[in-house]
């Protein structure tokens, strides 16, 4: 059987997951077009976002959770500012760009929300 994780509990993780994946598939048509570096700045954000969620979570303490939660978040941003110059370049389409930062503001205000839900 396999072990269970905290962090796999976590709409916040789940979410960060979806998006996660999100971003590996727009890195792979960057790749397509010889991007590397852009794919892989986007790939490592969104694995950060995760990983931070999951190291977090594996906390004793309140507080540093709440430090993995705020370095997830801004990996987040970073993945936000990569969407707005790789569609100010025109890589991608508006539409595909806006529902990923639709998706981006959803957990960054879901992160922010948890992180205040946590008692120091």
């Amino acid at each position: 059987m396999r072990p269970h994780f905290r962090f796999e509990d976590l709409e916040i993780w789940q979410l960060a997951t979806l998006l996660a994946v999100k971003f590996h598939k727009l890195a792979g048509q960057l790749d397509k077009r010889r991007l590397y570096r852009y794919a892989e700045q986007l790939r490592a954000a969104g694995l950060s976002l995760t990983n931070n969620i999951a190291e977090g979570s594996g906390s004793t303490h309140t507080q540093e959770f709440r430090q993995f939660l705020n370095i997830a978040r801004r990996s987040l941003f970073e993945d936000a500012s990569m969407l707005m110059v790789f569609e100010a370049l025109g890589l991608f389409s508006s539409s595909d760009i806006d529902e990923l930062l639709t998706d981006c503001d959803l957990l960054s205000r879901k992160i922010t929300n948890f992180s205040r839900s946590l008692r120091i």
